[in-house]
């Protein structure tokens, strides 16, 4: 729980960016920088990549005012700024209930 409060205190505050990745994919997928706020509030972490070979990450669900799901990629908050690795709506085939993976 202290990491997520960290995460939503520098998102919350703007102390984020987003990776070209992220960028391109809010663009296409037409998610605002208030969908990130209000996903951020209400979010959950469902995976942790401590080990990730660009550094720790993980990857939170929130939902936005609408009830849009939205999953973020991004980095722990010890990294000033956090980062958004990239950001999108689940895929109702390949996740169960917008938490888990579906298994292959």
């Amino acid at each position: 729980m202290e990491m997520l409060n960290a995460i939503r205190e520098k998102i919350l505050t703007g102390a984020f960016e987003f990776s070209e990745h992220a960028l391109e994919q809010s663009i296409i997928r037409h998610i605002s920088v208030q969908e990130v706020h209000e996903a951020i509030r209400n979010a959950e972490i469902i995976e942790d990549y401590p080990d990730d070979k660009y550094g720790p990450s993980c990857l939170v669900l929130g939902f936005t005012r609408r009830n849009r799901p939205l999953h973020i990629h991004l980095s722990y908050p010890s990294r000033p700024p956090i980062k958004i690795i990239t950001l999108y709506e689940p895929d109702p085939l390949r996740w169960i209930d917008h938490r888990k993976r579906m298994p292959r």
